[in-house]
């Protein structure tokens, strides 16, 4: 269901799919422009705020840090913008999930590997602890 603004953080947050606690942090980290206010200080979020936090949302999805965001966004918002920046923040990305998958692989072989080593039965050693031990 789509709708207009003005949206209260509540409505903003549901709208992009992003709690209204993050809706703030990212606010805090300047992510999103000065937020708005009625005269009795609610937060009022136009269309342009909620799209923001779908582009956010979605680039957090993909694994993107908060410093890549940031600059995908100031990207996304310049029309005069070469793509090349962004295909560089992007691949940057993809070789640095290359690295953490290989890494996570190393400890998903270790695991399995202690995990044969040990009985698992009602006897105290266990070459998992003493692994972590040494």
């Amino acid at each position: 269901m789509s709708m207009t603004g003005p949206f209260n953080i509540g409505e903003a947050a549901s709208q992009s799919g992003v709690s209204a606690k993050m809706v703030r942090h990212y606010e805090s980290l300047g992510l999103l422009p000065k937020i708005g206010r009625t005269d009795s200080g609610y937060r009022q979020y136009t269309d342009k705020e909620v799209h923001t936090l779908r582009f956010i949302r979605r680039a957090r999805d993909l694994g993107f840090s908060m410093a890549e965001i940031a600059e995908l966004l100031k990207l996304w918002q310049d029309r005069r913008r070469a793509s090349a920046n962004v295909k560089r923040i992007a691949l940057a990305h993809v070789a640095d999930l290359e690295v953490r998958m290989k890494e996570m692989d190393a400890m998903k072989r270790t695991l399995e590997r202690l995990a044969e080593c040990c009985h698992g039965d009602h006897r105290p050693d266990c070459p998992i602890l003493d692994e972590l031990a040494d």
